[in-house]
């Protein structure tokens, strides 16, 4: 009888042990549970970027429009017939720039 409850005990020990120190232990686990969190995450602005990117590539093969945006905002383009006219770009500027 005594070698049974030993028997026992030994076991409850070692399901305990396994339960806080094992691999599949609680704190493990709630690790685990965050890393997958965080996964998710950077996975939907990985296919958030993915889609922008895939529109993008898909005006540019479509269209001329989006090249001449581009060429106007990075590279400064103006066309010969246009005047170019810079406003400053916050209020405060504009503000004081008016009551002269």
């Amino acid at each position: 009888m005594r070698f049974i409850a030993l028997l026992l005990a030994a076991g409850l020990i070692w399901v305990q042990a396994q339960l806080w120190f094992g691999q599949r232990s609680a704190a493990r686990v709630a690790e685990l549970q965050t890393q997958l969190q965080q996964q998710e995450q950077a996975n939907a602005q990985a296919r958030e970027t993915q889609t922008r990117a895939r529109a993008e590539l898909k005006d540019l093969r479509e269209g001329l429009e989006m090249v001449e945006e581009k060429a106007r905002f990075e590279l400064g383009l103006i066309k010969p017939d246009e005047i170019f006219v810079k406003l400053p770009l916050d209020p405060a500027s504009r503000a004081s720039g008016s009551k002269r």
